[in-house]
């Protein structure tokens, strides 16, 4: 029985910056993933042809790069070969009439380029990003702090204190507003709102849902302040840095050792058994990375849970599902009539705005395909021509409105039959590239292989992305801030003493950002 201060169930990145900050401070850890690589949802990899390395799932680290995990980390993970790479324009909206809208990393240009879609556009974005940045500390302390702990109400108090009764309610409101009626209420140009409307589906919201306002301002915010960072070679360059940093260090990432269920007595987690039968043990804290239904209804099935606990997990809703489409091009893709900045640009939506974001929403959400769903077109060799060889691309592309099972389709020309077949991905693809096709002319001449991940796919994958959720469940409000992972456990402590719950499916929520992780490691270095 091998034994450790720690041991961390799952190597997503929550994991990896938990175990690495704890060893870096002398703690002994063990990461354990089921899979034959740690990770999680960040894998690089050969998938369509020789010499394109593709991020599979995730591919894009501006949550990360601005954490305070990478800030304490950074100098140990260059050393380790981390380094990234990025762009002045992160994002563009591409409209089916050729127009397109652009967020740069620099505040005037933005302000310039917003005045030009419609006259004093700029001057609101201005105005908004100002008074969002004045608040930036309460802000960002919402998604960096355990709200139910001694420094969530530091937090509370700061805020009040700032912004007084009233400043604090109405910061309280803007917490709240949908993305529709924030856009429709400060912005005129629908070229602008078709900007900013996509980003809300970057975290399981749709541009109706409550509090995807707030989400909004904060990733443009964010975008213009750090832009879209990527590792050069690969996401899997991260976990590299992490996993050499934690080895280092003295601890361990170990491999297809699929954990069966936490152990306990009396109480208090004490540590895991693998399917294989071996244990292994954990002095301090047991640490799980998965969603609610993996920890209460699978790892501890046969723990005295409290029943409330049970079916509060059994109620915890996944959200609309994803799907991924790689791409090997021969040559970089040639715009039609489009603005040339698009070929350096490094996440471009194709979407004819923000009513036809929530159309593909409420479809997806009905079960049905959507016609015309958002196009996230990620050119990961924009920022890095390491990741294709000389001369040729690679397409990353993310369809986020899509139904776990769908019963049938919007534009009444595809068949489904409540599930992903082979078939059905294969056809919902060149749906996708038909369109794609009518702004890149070269697009089928250029194309040498692509791979498609339906949401089936992605759950065979990765157990935690539940019927292809690629957030680790829905992010409605119910489901969000005070109320995740469950209504009555709004922290990453469990009814079991040294049992903690971290990952995306936890406080702050989803996100390449290791959060959940950074805040674990502090709180037990603090004394738990």
């Amino acid at each position: 029985m091998r034994e450790y201060d720690v041991v961390f169930v799952g190597s997503g990145i929550s994991s990896m910056v938990g175990a690495a900050l704890l060893a870096k401070a002398g703690w002994s850890v063990c990461v354990l993933e089921r899979n034959p690589l740690p990770g999680g949802c960040i894998r690089t990899d050969e998938i369509t042809a020789p010499g394109f390395r593709h991020d599979l799932l995730s591919g894009w680290h501006p949550l990360f790069v601005g954490s305070a995990g990478y800030a304490e980390l950074r100098s140990d993970l260059e050393k380790r070969g981390l380094h990234y790479l990025n762009t002045e324009l992160p994002t563009a909206s591409l409209y089916p009439d050729g127009r397109t809208a652009f967020l740069s990393r620099s505040l005037q240009a933005n302000v310039d380029e917003f005045n030009s879609l419609h006259p004093g556009d700029g001057d609101r974005w201005k105005e908004a990003f100002q008074d969002f940045m004045s608040k930036s500390e309460i802000a960002f302390g919402i998604v960096g702090t355990e709200l139910w702990s001694r420094q969530g109400l530091g937090l509370l108090w700061r805020g009040l204190r700032q912004l007084g009764k009233r400043g604090s309610l109405e910061f309280g409101a803007q917490l709240l507003v949908s993305a529709r009626d924030w856009l429709s209420q400060t912005f005129s140009s629908p070229h602008l709102r078709g900007l900013l409307a996509p980003w809300v589906l970057h975290n399981g919201l749709g541009p109706d849902s409550s509090g995807s306002g707030f989400i909004a301002l904060l990733i443009a915010a964010a975008l213009q302040g750090g832009g879209m960072p990527i590792p050069q070679g690969g996401g899997f360059r991260l976990i590299e840095a992490l996993a050499g940093l934690i080895e280092d260090s003295g601890g361990e990432v170990r491999c297809e050792c699929d954990v069966r269920n936490v152990r306990q007595v009396d109480g208090m987690a004490n540590g895991v058994a693998l399917a294989d039968g071996e244990v292994v043990s954990a002095r301090r804290a047991v640490a799980c990375c998965v969603t609610p239904s993996q920890l209460y209804l699978r790892l501890l099935e046969d723990a005295a849970l409290p029943s409330w606990v049970v079916e509060a997990a059994r109620r915890f809703r996944h959200g609309r599902a994803d799907m991924q489409i790689h791409m090997a091009l021969a040559e970089p893709p040639r715009w039609k009539d489009a603005d040339e900045r698009l070929s350096s640009t490094a996440m471009i939506h194709l979407t004819p705005g923000l009513d036809a974001v929530s159309r593909a929403v409420n479809q997806a959400e009905r079960g049905l395909l959507p016609c015309e769903a958002t196009v996230v077109l990620g050119q990961p060799t924009a920022l890095d021509p390491t990741r294709s060889p000389r001369g040729s691309w690679i397409l990353w592309l993310q369809l986020q409105e899509l139904p776990s099972s769908p019963i049938g389709d919007a534009a009444g020309r595809l068949k489904a039959e409540g599930q992903w077949t082979e078939s059905l991905k294969e056809a919902y693809a060149d749906r996708i590239m038909a369109r794609l096709g009518r702004q890149i002319p070269n697009l089928e001449s250029a194309t040498l292989k692509r791979v498609v991940l339906s949401p089936a796919d992605l759950q065979a994958a990765n157990c935690n992305l539940v019927g292809g959720d690629p957030y680790a469940g829905s992010c409605a409000l119910d489901q969000y801030f005070l109320w995740r992972p469950l209504p009555g456990i709004p922290h990453h402590r469990t009814p079991l003493k040294n049992l903690y719950h971290i990952g995306a499916s936890t406080h702050p929520g989803p996100g390449l950002h290791g959060a959940s992780g950074y805040m674990l490691a502090n709180q037990l270095l603090a004394g738990g």
